[in-house]
């Protein structure tokens, strides 16, 4: 959930102003599976992703986004997860938050700024916004004395205050002074155990019980807004910190009072059993004396073919057996749609209170209750209400959004340690222009076989500085770019010089701002240094 070091390979735009990464060869060693927060994860082919792990492209929910910024415009926000609650929260000004961290390990650089935007961007649309140090993090998984979190923490923070973070109308905080996230990470871990991460994120014996306290910590970071009342909440990462998000998905919904779903009969069923039941109520008319009152032990008698009948499911079907039999059991209960609320973890009292809120026909039983007159959604919100009423926290599955790994100036992944593949935000303008000057581009062999060719814009890192960052808000700028050097019009000297001075310019201006902050940052109500010894 932190914006550590980005590395991944170039990537692939089949499209003016868009980087896509879903066209580009390979590169040497790139895992296109495993995403390790704590590793050097490469993504070769981006759309890999939305089958391989259910992110979804962005590009489905950019319509519904008021007015976007242009890192979504452009592709370079690739993903989400479940991003719509936010955007629609947005768009009719009710309440929302975003939050995202920082593991200071190293001076924040140009791939940080993407989160950086991201959040402020979210904020000035009237988000709640949050912007942590990841501190217990970069101790417990990185080794760094707390002297040495303190110095980069600070220039995370200036930066993320320089770029236009409002410190008054959004929270900054650290892990380890934060009593309120370590209190709910204590309460999380109740619901995680270590076969689950083991299983996430490869821990072992020889895994620092810290490494693990630091990854519940962690979820407890991406569920602190929702403390004050359930909101839908945004977390921009990279693509390797989703293991993060969908195991806080997992444990918001572990750590609710009541679940709903949807049921046929007083009986329990799992997932796939319920689709079988599902399909056995749809088939009434035909196996059911009554089909305005079909009868369970009937759809069990369909279900197993008896009497001629067959339904059109496989033989192999295992949880065709098991929903028959359980149908069977239930006799002559009449097989009729319901929404169920579960007991997970109410008290007596809480529970009562469900059953008092629930208008129209109801069932109760021991651990639910049906109900014949609420729809899924008003049984949703109306769960959620009386668990925030009863003192529980009605968590909302966070939602998150993804943005692509920029390229390292001189081609691969782009790292802190290595200084010449990155643009540290706290580089001399002058140093910055070089790097610039120095970096690989996508160019030809020669003069003569770019204006013939064209250059290939998509696999250049000079040009990803530009559709990332130099370009700002200015779309046309950022395509014109683009089309006049795969149009052979722009050679890589010229682009280069171009470049340079608007990225010298740029940390210029920044280095500039984050002197004007420096006192912003010492009102802001964040501890600076650690009282912590290490």
């Amino acid at each position: 959930m932190t914006a550590d070091e980005p590395s991944d390979d170039a990537a692939d735009g089949s499209t003016p102003v868009r980087p896509d990464g879903g066209t580009t060869e390979d590169a040497a060693g790139a895992d296109e599976v495993a995403l390790d927060p704590w590793g050097s994860s490469t993504v070769s082919d981006y759309r890999k992703l939305f089958s391989e792990f259910g992110i979804e492209a962005f590009d489905e929910v950019l319509s519904e986004v008021p007015n976007p910024h242009y890192l979504m415009r452009r592709g370079v926000i690739f993903g989400h997860r479940d991003y719509r609650p936010v955007a629609e929260a947005m768009r009719e000004g009710e309440d929302a938050a975003v939050l995202s961290g920082f593991m200071p390990t190293g001076d924040p650089h140009i791939g940080h700024k993407l989160v950086f935007d991201e959040i402020i961007w979210h904020q000035e649309r009237g988000a709640d916004a949050y912007g942590l140090i990841a501190d217990l993090e970069a101790h417990s998984a990185r080794g760094l004395s707390w002297d040495e979190i303190d110095e980069h923490a600070r220039n995370y923070l200036l930066s993320l205050l320089a770029l236009g973070f409002d410190p008054e109308e959004g929270e900054l905080y650290r892990q380890s002074t934060n009593r309120a996230v370590q209190d709910l990470a204590f309460e999380l871990g109740i619901e995680a155990n270590f076969s689950e991460l083991g299983s996430i994120y490869g821990f072992d014996g020889e895994t620092d019980v810290s490494h693990m306290q630091s990854v519940v910590t962690q979820m407890a970071d991406i569920l602190y807004p929702q403390l004050d009342g359930p909101k839908p909440t945004v977390i921009p990462v990279g693509p390797d910190q989703d293991p993060h998000v969908r195991l806080a998905r997992d444990l918001a919904e572990r750590m609710r009072m009541f679940g709903v779903t949807e049921a046929y009969a007083s009986f329990e069923a799992t997932e796939d059993e319920l689709a079988v039941v599902a399909d056995a109520y749809d088939a009434r008319e035909a196996y059911a004396d009554d089909p305005d009152q079909p009868r369970c032990v009937e759809a069990a008698e369909w279900l197993r073919g008896e009497g001629g009948a067959r339904p059109d499911v496989p033989d192999e079907d295992v949880a065709l057996e098991a929903v028959a039999e359980k149908l069977e059991n239930a006799g002559m209960e009449p097989l009729r749609p319901r929404t169920r609320f579960v007991d997970r973890r109410a008290d007596d009292e809480a529970f009562e209170a469900l059953i008092e809120a629930i208008d129209g026909e109801k069932r109760v039983f021991e651990g639910h209750v049906d109900a014949f007159d609420v729809d899924p959604a008003e049984a949703a919100e109306l769960a959620r209400s009386v668990e925030v009423e009863a003192g529980g926290y009605g968590f909302l599955a966070p939602s998150s959004i993804y943005h692509r790994f920029m390229t390292g100036l001189t081609g691969g992944k782009m790292s802190s340690s290595v200084p010449a593949s990155h643009i540290s935000l706290l580089d001399d303008p002058d140093e910055g222009y070089e790097k610039v000057k120095s970096a690989t581009t996508g160019g030809r062999e020669t003069a003569e076989k770019q204006r013939e060719l064209g250059g290939k814009a998509d696999e250049c890192p000079v040009y990803e500085l530009y559709a990332y960052l130099l370009a700002g808000d200015d779309d046309e700028f950022a395509t014109l770019v683009y089309e006049e050097c795969v149009g052979g019009e722009r050679l890589c000297g010229n682009c280069k010089e171009q470049a340079a001075e608007l990225m010298r310019e740029f940390l210029a201006d920044h280095q500039e701002k984050r002197a004007e902050v420096e006192e912003l940052l010492e009102a802001a109500e964040i501890e600076l240094e650690s009282p912590r010894r290490g």
